[in-house]
C-alpha cells in the first residue's frame, strides 16, 4: 500500500524568507546607524561632543524621548514608523554634524521643535526610507530687547515662553502669532503662523527681520550671509525646504497697555444663522484693531436635544466702551454688550483666548504640556467669497 504524502511548500519556505528578510532589514538598519552614528562623532565641534545627545531604539530612554513631544495620539501607535535615531541637540554645531551626515549617507532628516503637530511631519514619514529626528527642544534661549523692540527666539522655544519672556520686559508690547502657548516657535514661524493679531500685524513671517539657518552644506549662515534671496524663501512658509532655521530675529510690536476680550455665544434659536451670514459680509472690514472669530460646536438641551452653537471669541486693542460702539455700528447683530466684556493686559488676553480661567498667573504660559492630549484629526480651509444666506445652513 502505497501512502502519498503531501505538503503546501509555500507555506514552508515564506516564513523563512520572511525571517531572512527581517533578520536582513534588522541589520542594514544597524549597519546605517552604526555609520550615521560614527559620522555624527567625527564631525561633531570637540568643545560640543554628542555624548549622550543620541538615541537608538536600542536605548531604554528612546520612547520616553520620542513620545515627550507627540502631540496627536494619532501618531503614538506602535504600527507608526520610528526613526532610527534621535539627536536631542544642545548646540547648533550638533544639527551642523546632522545635516552634513544626512546627506553623506542619504538619510531622510525631521526636526522637531517642541510643539504640537497636527500631522507628525516632524517625526514620522510614510515613505519606507530611513530617518532620524534632530530634537530641537533644547535650544529655546529668548533674548528680549525693548529698546530696538526685537527678541532673538530660538526654534525650541514655544509661543507661551515667548509671549511670557516679552511681557517680563515691557506691557505694551507683544508679538503677533499663535494663540496656542504649547506651539513650537520653529515649526510656527516657518509655516507662515498667524493669530488675533493679525489684522493689525499680519503673519508672523512679516515680523522676522534676521534668522540663524544652517544650510544644506551645514553652514551657520545669517540674514547677510544666505542674501536676500533665501532669506525670502525661508520667511514665505518654506523654512524647513531650504535648511535648518536655529533662531529667528523678530520685531516686537506696540499694544495698549489695557486690551478688551470677550466670548459671547450664540444658538441657533438666537438666530445664528443671521449672525453667522453677517459675520462673512464684516469680518474683514472691521476696524483693524479688532480680532472677532467665529466656530461652532454641538451642545445638548435640557430636554435632550441637540442644537448649534456659535463663539465668537474676540480681542480688541482698546478699552471696552470704544469696542461696543464700533460693534453697534458695524455688527449690531451679535448684541454684543459692555457686561459681555472684559478688560485686561495683552499677557492676560493670552491665557484668555486659551480658555484659562480668569486670574491665571501668566506663569501658566511656561509650561510645555499641552491642556488636551489625544488623537485627532484638524482641517482648516479658507473662506474665499461671500455666501448668500440662503447658502448657510447650520443643523446637526
Amino acid at each position: 500500500m502505497a501512502i502519498t504524502y503531501s505538503f503546501n511548500f509555500k507555506s514552508y519556505i515564506f516564513p523563512l524568507l520572511l525571517v531572512l528578510l527581517s533578520t536582513h532589514s534588522s541589520a542594514t538598519s544597524t549597519s546605517i546607524t552604526d555609520r550615521f552614528t560614527q559620522c555624527l562623532n567625527n564631525r561633531a565641534d570637540p568643545s560640543f561632543p554628542l555624548n549622550g545627545q543620541l538615541y537608538t531604539p536600542d536605548n531604554s530612554s528612546f520612547p520616553s524621548v520620542l513620545q515627550a513631544y507627540i502631540r496627536n495620539l494619532r501618531f503614538n501607535e506602535s504600527t507608526t514608523p520610528k526613526p532610527i535615531l534621535i539627536i536631542t541637540a544642545l548646540h547648533p554645531s550638533h544639527i551642523q554634524a546632522a545635516v552634513v551626515c544626512a546627506k553623506t549617507h542619504r538619510l531622510l532628516m525631521k526636526t522637531r521643535s517642541g510643539g504640537h503637530d497636527y500631522e507628525g511631519l516632524s517625526y514620522v514619514t510614510n515613505s519606507n526610507q530611513p530617518f532620524f529626528v534632530v530634537d530641537m527642544f533644547n535650544l529655546r534661549s529668548i533674548n528680549v530687547s525693548i529698546e530696538d523692540e526685537t527678541a532673538w527666539v530660538q526654534a525650541g522655544a514655544t509661543l507661551g515662553e515667548v509671549y511670557y519672556r516679552i511681557a517680563e520686559k515691557s506691557n505694551s508690547h507683544a508679538f503677533p502669532a499663535g494663540v496656542c502657548p504649547t506651539v513650537g516657535v520653529g515649526g510656527h514661524i516657518s509655516g507662515g503662523g498667524y493669530g488675533n493679531l493679525m489684522r493689525k500685524y499680519g503673519l508672523t513671517v512679516d515680523n522676522v527681520v534676521d534668522a540663524q539657518l544652517i544650510d544644506v552644506n551645514g553652514k551657520l549662515l545669517n540674514r547677510k550671509s544666505m542674501g536676500e534671496d533665501l532669506f525670502w524663501a525661508i520667511t514665505g512658509g518654506g523654512g524647513v525646504s531650504f535648511g535648518v532655521v536655529v533662531a529667528y530675529k523678530i520685531k516686537l510690536v506696540r499694544v495698549p497697555t489695557t486690551v478688551t476680550v470677550f466670548n459671547v455665544q450664540r444658538t441657533s434659536e438666537q438666530n445664528l444663522s443671521t449672525i453667522a451670514h453677517r459675520w462673512i459680509q464684516v469680518a474683514d472690514k472691521l476696524d483693524n484693531d479688532l480680532f472677532l472669530r467665529m466656530t461652532f460646536n454641538v451642545i445638548n438641551n435640557t430636554n435632550g436635544e441637540k442644537t448649534i452653537r456659535g463663539l465668537f471669541p474676540t480681542l480688541y486693542l482698546g478699552n471696552s466702551t470704544v469696542l461696543v460702539s464700533l460693534l453697534n455700528k458695524d455688527f449690531p447683530e451679535l448684541g454684543v454688550e459692555i457686561s459681555d466684556c472684559i478688560e485686561m493686559s495683552w499677557i492676560e488676553s493670552v491665557l484668555f483666548y486659551t480658555n484659562f480661567p480668569i486670574g491665571t498667573s501668566t506663569t501658566a504660559l511656561l509650561s510645555r504640556t499641552p491642556q488636551r492630549l489625544n488623537p485627532f484629526k484638524i482641517k482648516s480651509d479658507y473662506v474665499k467669497k461671500h455666501y448668500f444666506q440662503t447658502g448657510i445652513r447650520i443643523h446637526i
